[in-house]
């Protein structure tokens, strides 16, 4: 593995987030500035062909990346920032589990993305319009 791809590889490690490819060469290009962009593309479709990098589309129109876990979680999407939350939900996997057994199958992966808006201040309304 090159140096530049280490830098990106720790970048991507240490991000709690989920960076687009921008966001990743602006860090790396604040580590090392002899990245290119086109390093940070490469080497983030060989880490997703490598399965060390999960890609995400939470319908904003960019690929957003996060390094595959053993610890499954979920995603709940702000529409109005953007931002990610990850949460983990047993009731939500075990119902999961049966809807799949109930349909004949034995559930073997998933992937849950929630998209909301924040609820208005409390006594307001539902947050629906």
């Amino acid at each position: 593995m090159t140096e530049q791809r280490r830098v990106i590889a720790r970048v991507l490690e240490s991000a709690d987030d989920h960076p687009d490819v921008e966001e990743l060469y602006r860090r790396a290009a604040d580590v090392d500035p002899n990245i290119s962009i086109a390093t940070v593309y490469r080497t983030v479709r060989l880490f997703e062909e490598a399965g060390i990098l999960e890609r995400h589309d939470f319908r904003d129109g960019r690929s957003r990346y996060e390094q595959v876990s053993d610890d499954h979680h979920d995603h709940l999407i702000d529409l109005q920032s953007g931002k990610v939350v990850e949460f983990t939900n047993e009731a939500i996997e075990e119902l999961q589990k049966e809807v799949a057994r109930r349909l004949g199958y034995k559930l073997v992966d998933h992937r849950l993305e929630l998209y909301g808006v924040p609820i208005d201040e409390p006594g307001s309304n539902d947050g629906t319009q």
